[in-house]
């Protein structure tokens, strides 16, 4: 089965001729085609990365009709945004990697995934939309940066993973700083939403930047054969450093919950306040508006009616009677 694209190749973003200790060259999907037919004799050292958009839905077709790649890696693409993983099949590497846009202006919307399939001649990613890492990959092989075997160009991406999020840490504690400022000064207005809203971004990154401890554990354990030591111990370095971070992550994320907690905490003391302001003002008010209550009846004998000093009088007594409640009300005001 043929299946061709356009001349403009627009399913394919990237695609790089690399070898070790020498630039990348940069190829299209014809003569992508031409390098997989080759004889490997004559391609010996060299590997290609070819880097697809999955908004075009010819891509897949083309991958399957020109690739060796496993079912596993279709079954990643279609199952859509998951954890990040990196999990052999068939003596293939399939990473899942989830990343964020390039202006990641910490809303939810903003996080998606790559998927890569490596194997020892060939890499292989996808992606439906820009992301940042992915791009930082793509700039390095077109600056000149050597790589020496397609599990060093994984290694890249994950290191350009972590330094993403490494800046996302702290573009967040400077938010969470901010916020913490002005809650000490007693400005709390949007600042519980903004809290909120930036926890439950914080959160989804962990969920879905976190490796699947599990996967990382067995590839690390029996890896592909083609893959060399020192790629290896590279891949187990990037994987803990980033754990390092994601533990950044997760303290940060904790730091918003006692946050959270103060700002509750504070709320509820003005609240009291409020509470007891309209309590003693209750209060302050009973004394008039009973006798007040009792003058006004049109019924006879009312006291002090026929007195010319009765306003006084009355005045008086509703004055002690509120002295006395307000004296009451302060006095347990702790």
């Amino acid at each position: 089965m043929s299946f061709t694209f356009g001349a403009h190749d627009n399913a394919l973003i990237c695609g790089f001729v690399l070898a070790p200790g020498r630039p990348g060259r940069a190829i299209g999907l014809a003569e992508a085609l031409t390098w997989l037919s080759a004889d490997p004799a004559q391609t010996a050292g060299e590997f290609i990365w070819l880097h697809f958009n999955l908004a075009d839905t010819s891509s897949e077709k083309w991958k399957q009709s020109h690739l060796a790649l496993p079912p596993e890696f279709f079954e990643a693409l279609r199952a859509g945004s998951r954890s990040t993983r990196i999990e052999d099949a068939s003596d293939n590497l399939i990473a899942v990697v989830n990343d964020v846009a390039f202006e990641f202006s910490f809303d939810p919307s903003e996080i998606a995934s790559l998927w890569m399939n490596v194997s020892e001649r060939v890499a292989v990613s996808a992606r439906l939309h820009p992301l940042r890492s992915i791009d930082r990959l793509r700039q390095a092989v077109k600056d000149g940066a050597p790589f020496g075997s397609t599990v060093e160009l994984l290694n890249h991406l994950m290191d350009d993973q972590g330094d993403v999020l490494v800046r996302i840490v702290r573009d967040a504690t400077l938010q969470v700083d901010g916020i913490e400022d002005s809650l000490l000064g007693g400005k709390l207005q949007h600042k519980r939403a903004d809290l909120g809203k930036l926890r439950r971004v914080l959160v989804r990154l962990q969920r879905l930047l976190a490796p699947e401890p599990g996967a990382l554990f067995r590839l690390l354990r029996q890896p592909p054969p083609w893959i060399a030591a020192h790629d290896l111990d590279e891949l187990r370095q990037s994987t803990e450093e980033f754990s390092l971070v994601l533990r950044d992550l997760a303290a940060l994320q904790e730091r918003i919950k006692l946050l959270q907690e103060e700002m509750v905490a504070q709320v509820g003391e003005q609240t009291n306040r409020s509470v007891f302001t309209l309590t003693v003002v209750t209060v302050l008010a009973l004394p008039i508006n009973i006798i007040a209550g009792l003058l006004g009846m049109n019924v006879g004998g009312i006291p002090l009616a026929e007195n010319t000093h009765g306003f006084l009088i009355i005045a008086l007594i509703v004055l002690t009677f509120t002295v006395v409640a307000g004296w009451i009300a302060f006095r347990n005001k702790d």
